[in-house]
């Protein structure tokens, strides 16, 4: 049974990028969390000072921070632990749960390439465990370099995982490992368990690549006199080709597709698919959803699949529900981006945009759709699609009556709204004698209007461009048109 009062921590190494991985990790650490009352920790293990670095925690940071993850106490950095984890080290030393080990590395790579040769596998021979006490302390006294490996018991190590059940492994085949280095340094599974163990974290949930680390870090809390915390062990996340995700499938940092225009609640929603299911074929959730329905039950064993085309659906589900004022939120950098105006000039439109952007989103599935497809009311100058033009206005006197038609019935109105300009419409499809092929009229006045094949409604389009902008639009169509006739032989 888990812990009533829940402590979980996501712990990742500032070597890169918050990986699309990690991010699912520590979004199940938090809603673990929130779902039973915990605390969600966040613990930065920059003991590989060779390869961490500062704007690789920065981008982890601002990674969870945009998804919403947010940790509620300080930022706990492993490098500062160090003289507590050699103080560990030294605990099991004195406990006999550990020795020290004098074997150099030159040696054991002999010893390795001898067993290898042999056709035997390699297994350290537990030769400095034999030492007696007193050759120990001349070597140590000497200034003889050591690491500290850890005596494996006899027996196995097994737990009950919360995602895969009784896991259980052979302590036979667990080498004594190294817990501190020859400069005194910590192996990654000292620092780990002394670190958990200092953080009082409860709940282990990490991606299942660390199983085999556990039997090992178990048996750390064992010699340290800790009480262990339960292990969660979460299914890696694979492309669509069944293989482990990796750059060779697209985006896998997060800030990648924070820039593509996805919005955070639909990466999180989407993540939170990866590898759980709430059930009753529930997939579109707000935050406060995913908190409610979940259940460690419902954490799986198979491998997730990673489809970029679900999370676009995902995303436009979300666009679809956020407010006008978030999708602006969001949206608003991308639009300065593109070129449409700074914020303030933007912003002094703002009720403006909002009719705009909830026009646009409903056939958007990101922000940088929306922002493609709002050109054409930004720009004061557009540009036609040519293979819209060919097709659109291929019956060229049929076109030219249609954009005539349209400035001649669209031009009296007395006011400029949906119901005005549709019946303006409809009066010149009759005259024309389309009312039954409506889109013989709109997709002519479309190209006309936005350059482009595809928008949302006509009437929409009029409202949202205003009366002068959509006169001067059918108007430089016309002059288009009568500059693109063929001339007679």
């Amino acid at each position: 049974m888990a812990p009533s009062v829940p402590r979980l921590r996501f712990a990742p190494s500032p070597t890169g990028y918050l990986h699309v991985g990690g991010a699912r990790t520590a979004l199940f650490n938090w809603l673990y969390a929130r779902k039973f009352g915990g605390q969600f920790l966040l613990r930065v293990e920059d003991t590989d000072k060779a390869r961490s670095t500062e704007e690789s925690t920065r981008a982890i940071f601002e990674g969870l921070q945009w998804l919403g993850l947010e940790w509620d106490e300080p930022v706990v950095h492993q490098g500062a632990n160090l003289e507590r984890h050699r103080a560990d080290a030294q605990r099991m030393l004195a406990n006999g749960t550990a020795y020290r080990c004098f074997c150099t590395q030159e040696e054991l790579a002999q010893r390795r390439a001898a067993a290898e040769a042999a056709g035997a596998a390699f297994k350290y021979d537990r030769r400095c465990d034999r030492l007696d006490r007193v050759e120990v302390e001349r070597r140590v006294a000497a200034g003889m370099p050591f690491t500290v490996r850890f005596r494996v018991p006899e027996g196995s190590t097994s737990w009950d995982d919360l995602v895969h059940g009784t896991i259980a492994f052979l302590n036979k085949d667990i080498e004594d490992f190294i817990v501190l280095r020859t400069d005194g340094t910590p192996i990654y599974n000292l620092a780990v368990v002394s670190d958990d163990i200092a953080m009082a974290i409860t709940v282990v949930m990490r991606g299942d690549d660390h199983i085999s680390n556990t039997p090992k870090q178990i048996q750390l809390y064992r010699a340290l006199g800790a009480e262990l915390p339960v292990f969660a062990h979460l299914p890696m996340i694979h492309g669509m080709d069944g293989k482990k995700l990796s750059k060779r499938h697209g985006a896998t940092a997060v800030g990648d597709y924070q820039h593509l225009g996805i919005l955070p609640s639909a990466m999180m929603n989407f993540l939170a698919l990866l590898g759980w299911a709430p059930g009753n074929d529930i997939e579109v959730m707000s935050r406060e959803q995913m908190i409610e329905l979940f259940d460690p039950s419902g954490l799986q064993k198979r491998a997730a699949i990673f489809d970029l085309k679900k999370l676009e659906w995902m995303n436009g589900q979300h666009l679809a529900l956020i407010s006008p004022d978030e999708l602006l939120q969001r949206a608003l950098p991308a639009l300065v981006a593109a070129g449409y105006g700074s914020a303030e000039e933007i912003m002094a439109r703002r009720e403006w945009v909002f009719s705009l952007l909830e026009l646009l989103k409903v056939r958007s599935r990101t922000i940088d759709e929306i922002v493609w497809q709002a050109a054409p009311y930004f720009n004061e100058q557009i540009e036609l699609d040519a293979e819209a033009v060919r097709k659109q206005w291929k019956d060229r006197a049929l076109t030219e009556a249609i954009l005539r038609g349209a400035l001649e019935v669209l031009s009296p109105l007395t006011e400029w709204n949906l119901t005005s300009t549709e019946a303006a419409l409809n009066q010149l499809a009759a005259r024309l004698d389309l009312v039954e092929k409506p889109g013989k009229l709109y997709q002519p006045l479309r190209v006309a209007l936005t350059g482009r094949a595809v928008s949302p409604g006509i009437f929409e389009v009029l409202v949202v461009l205003g009366r002068k902008r959509a006169q001067q639009r059918l108007e430089a169509a016309l002059l288009r048109l009568r500059q693109d006739e063929p001339t007679p032989d």
